[in-house]
């Protein structure tokens, strides 16, 4: 086990496994992907940072290196949970959009979210590391090509250009802050 695994499972074994919503946040603090989970959210968030039963990383939608920080919203019962989800998402798509790929149809404006717990799951002197724009934009060049291969050679859904686009708007600001 490499140290900065040694790390992110020490930082998950204290994100709460309650049913939720999550959300995986980038280098920026900045949500890439809302999730929820009914069966706990510390198991599910572990199966997407190790790839295991994960489409979202085995469709190339997600690079795991970009996650540094999980959002995440616990609830008492599963009937909160897609209401919740549906409002997580909605706010953070409209700030920048997520490569979740599918869209969720907006929930009522009236849902309050649960107190958000906060876990950075990659070593801050590593996360300044990965924010120099000469090794995030090359990354994020290669996931955006893996995406696109994987959509040329193993599936075309909406879903997954919509994960593209999500990709590209991210691939420019990354390369403006480069130059």
């Amino acid at each position: 086990m490499t140290q900065a695994q040694g790390f992110r499972g020490k930082a998950l074994s204290v994100l709460t496994n309650q049913i939720g919503v999550y959300a995986l946040c980038d280098l920026d603090e900045q949500p890439i992907y809302v999730g929820q989970s009914v069966d706990g959210i510390r198991t599910r968030v572990r199966r997407h940072l190790t790839s295991a039963r994960s489409d979202v990383i085995a469709n190339r939608q997600i690079d795991v290196w970009e996650i540094a920080f999980v959002w995440a919203w616990p609830v008492a019962e599963k009937a909160q949970v897609e209401p919740l989800e549906r409002s997580i998402f909605a706010h953070y798509d409209a700030e920048l959009p997520l490569m979740n790929g599918k869209a969720m149809v907006t929930a009522e404006d009236s849902i309050t979210w649960p107190e958000k717990q906060v876990v950075q799951v990659v070593e801050e002197d590593e996360r300044q590391a990965r924010l120099i724009p000469s090794s995030r934009l090359p990354r994020q060049i290669k996931q955006y090509d893996l995406l696109v291969d994987y959509i040329l050679t193993v599936k075309e859904a909406p879903h997954l250009k919509r994960s593209l686009d999500a990709h590209f708007e991210r691939m420019v600001r990354y390369h403006q802050r480069f130059l």
